[in-house]
């Protein structure tokens, strides 16, 4: 019996040093050597104070404000902690009551144009911090109103900050809803 056992507890010991501490320490350092800024979470700062992560979806409700993806996660909405679809399918009715829920808190809060899938859809992690252009043009007319400026002015903040396809060829075309929201703000955001 104590032939079997040492080597088996051996094995986990090596193998836990391994996967539980070596492997973990390695991948952390390469990723604050290689990537440091993304490593501590992509922070945007205003004056030194972190305001949210660029990364991580936030809740805006203010009309003055643009409102990004449905959340996914709960029971807080944009908990990185809790990340993942909401695994709904096209044909599952809860989704269907979702879409007219978020439909309804949209109210006439756009164009008179369809409402773009992603504002009343959550993103496969549920914590997307990005809208399509779609849907930040579809929202332009209600934050120029609620900010009491012209819709140009709004509209040239959406253009200046557009991030298109990743290498030309990944993705849509999207912004990023907290910096465009402090954008409009005034706010200079700094990444961290």
């Amino acid at each position: 019996m104590n032939a079997i056992i040492r080597p088996a507890l051996v094995l986990f010991a090596v193998l836990s040093a391994i996967c539980g501490l070596l492997y973990p320490l390695a991948v952390t350092g390469i990723g604050q050597a290689v990537f440091p800024r993304q490593a501590e979470g992509s922070m945007l700062a205003i004056a030194g104070k972190d305001v949210g992560s660029e990364l991580i979806g936030q809740s805006f409700s203010s009309p003055r404000y643009f409102w990004g993806r449905p959340s996914a996660t709960t029971p807080m909405p944009n908990n990185a902690a809790g990340s993942g679809g909401s695994n709904l399918g096209a044909t599952n009715p809860a989704l269907a009551v979702a879409v007219r829920e978020r439909l309804a808190a949209l109210g006439p809060a756009g164009a008179n144009t369809p409402v773009p899938v992603d504002l009343v859809t959550a993103s496969a992690s549920g914590i997307d911090p990005d809208i399509s252009i779609n849907a930040a043009v579809y929202q332009a007319a209600r934050v120029a109103a609620a900010r009491n400026v012209p819709l140009q002015r709004v509209l040239a903040v959406v253009d200046t900050l557009r991030q298109d396809r990743i290498l030309g060829l990944f993705g849509e075309p999207r912004i990023n809803v907290l910096a465009l929201n402090l954008a409009l703000d005034g706010k200079a955001a700094q990444s961290r």
